[in-house]
């Protein structure tokens, strides 16, 4: 069986500003900046796989809307809700990869979905999706040198499922860069958003005066041998969150790496990903849903 080491934290806070935020991820890089994620999805490509089109518990209808707009760009993303429910739902913000807005992305939202969640994938790319590592690198980095664009973006994908969808409760779940941007949701809305689901973000911050105004609950996955964020960050992450009394619960998987969740990946580890995967839906089961 493999070992996990579990983190259980409790919860409550008051209110923060992106700008706090985004300076950091507009600092200047070194020219290496992209690298340790680069060598981590080396030999990746993102390819559906069997494992990846896992049937959903329900049947889902999925359709691509636009969800915002900024300085004349529509924001289009995938929404998908299970079919024949017309009334408001619960809702997921899903955040992609590093890759963008793909086809695994697409199947694992109906899987959110399924569950019985209005899920909305956003796109934070614009409509352009990455076959291979270098290019994943270059669009994620564009993407955070307008950290505008990705608050616009993500404010409006909550302000959608709140207006049009009329969504009792909302949660975000990302992975990788989505991940970090799941993180990001949660700093923006630290009062307003149900819960926060952050798959191996390597751009979590540990600053008790950034973490201290969350209210909502966190669940955080992620694996002893990822260097980006390594077993440490997501450690002491754990750390500032208890000394806080946040409400959060930190997996830290043994033997996993990077991407682990993601079917299509190299480093794909189906016994922890199912597991995290039991957690997620139990988590968001128990947030958005009593």
């Amino acid at each position: 069986m493999r070992k996990l080491f579990v983190f259980a934290l409790a919860a409550f806070i008051l209110t923060l500003s992106w700008a706090t935020y985004s300076n950091a991820i507009v600092a200047p890089r070194p020219a290496n900046y992209t690298d340790p994620l680069i060598e981590a999805h080396y030999g990746d490509y993102p390819a559906a796989t069997p494992l990846v089109a896992i049937a959903p518990k329900v049947p889902v209808e999925g359709q691509t809307v636009t969800y915002g707009s900024y300085d004349g760009q529509s924001f289009t993303g995938y929404l998908a809700r299970p079919q024949g429910q017309t009334g408001p739902l619960p809702a997921l913000i899903v955040i992609h990869e590093w890759w963008g807005l793909n086809d695994n992305i697409k199947a694992m939202t109906d899987r959110l979905a399924g569950e019985g969640y209005t899920a909305l994938a956003v796109d934070l790319y614009g409509g352009e999706v990455a076959e291979a590592p270098e290019k994943a690198a270059q669009l994620k980095q564009a993407a955070e040198d307008r950290p505008q664009i990705l608050e616009v973006n993500l404010r409006q994908a909550y302000q959608y499922l709140e207006e049009q969808q009329q969504a009792p409760k909302i949660a975000s779940i990302g992975w990788c860069f989505g991940g970090t941007m799941s993180f990001k949701t949660a700093l923006l809305f630290p009062q307003e958003l149900d819960a926060s689901v952050i798959y191996y973000g390597s751009g979590i911050e540990t600053y008790p005066a950034l973490l201290e105004p969350l209210q909502m609950p966190i669940l955080g996955i992620f694996g002893e041998l990822d260097s980006n964020p390594p077993p440490e960050k997501a450690a002491e992450f754990q750390g500032v969150l208890t000394s806080l009394n946040k409400s959060a619960e930190i997996y830290i998987y043994e033997d996993a790496n990077h991407a682990f969740a993601n079917p299509s990946g190299t480093r794909y580890n189906a016994e922890a990903a199912e597991d995290a995967w039991e957690k997620t839906t139990a988590f968001l089961e128990r947030h958005l849903k009593k």
